[in-house]
């Protein structure tokens, strides 16, 4: 079991990704051009809002369980494939939204494991988190197998 302290680090952490997730799907969504850049624009736009309630939930259960939900400053941000200037690069988009959602599928895992039989409400709200991320990465892994097929 980890420690009260561990567990809003990993929070925290889980925080940072998914504020980083919204901006990174932002930018996407707005930066896209082309016929078939349009459902993945569409799909990223809706996620946007989801991916912040997410991290809306996170900063609300950081707070219920003694932490601070971190400001622009704390916020580590730098970990997920960037916007490119390729805007029409649709299948990188693709790429780099399911190594996002993978990214946060594991961290999810990581907090479920380490409050288990300890802390059922932080526990709880990661496996809500895990089933809504991964939805989001079958959805895109199968866009990515209609965009690479030959």
């Amino acid at each position: 079991m980890a420690t009260n302290e561990e567990i809003i680090d990993m929070l925290r952490t889980a925080y940072s990704m998914e504020l980083e997730t919204v901006m990174n799907y932002l930018a996407n969504s707005t930066n896209l051009d082309g016929v078939r850049a349009e459902e993945i624009k569409k799909s990223l736009a809706a996620d946007v809002t989801e991916e912040l309630s997410h991290a809306q939930q996170l900063g609300q259960r950081i707070k219920q369980i003694g932490g601070l939900v971190p400001g622009s400053l704390g916020v580590k941000l730098g970990n997920q494939a960037q916007p490119t200037e390729n805007t029409t690069d649709v299948v990188g988009v693709i790429k780099s939204v399911i190594a996002a959602e993978s990214a946060a599928c594991t961290q999810y895992k990581k907090l479920i494991r380490a409050t288990d039989g300890e802390d059922y409400v932080t526990q709880d709200l990661c496996i809500q988190l895990l089933k809504a991320e991964e939805e989001h990465l079958v959805l895109f892994k199968g866009f990515l197998k209609e965009y690479t097929q030959a």
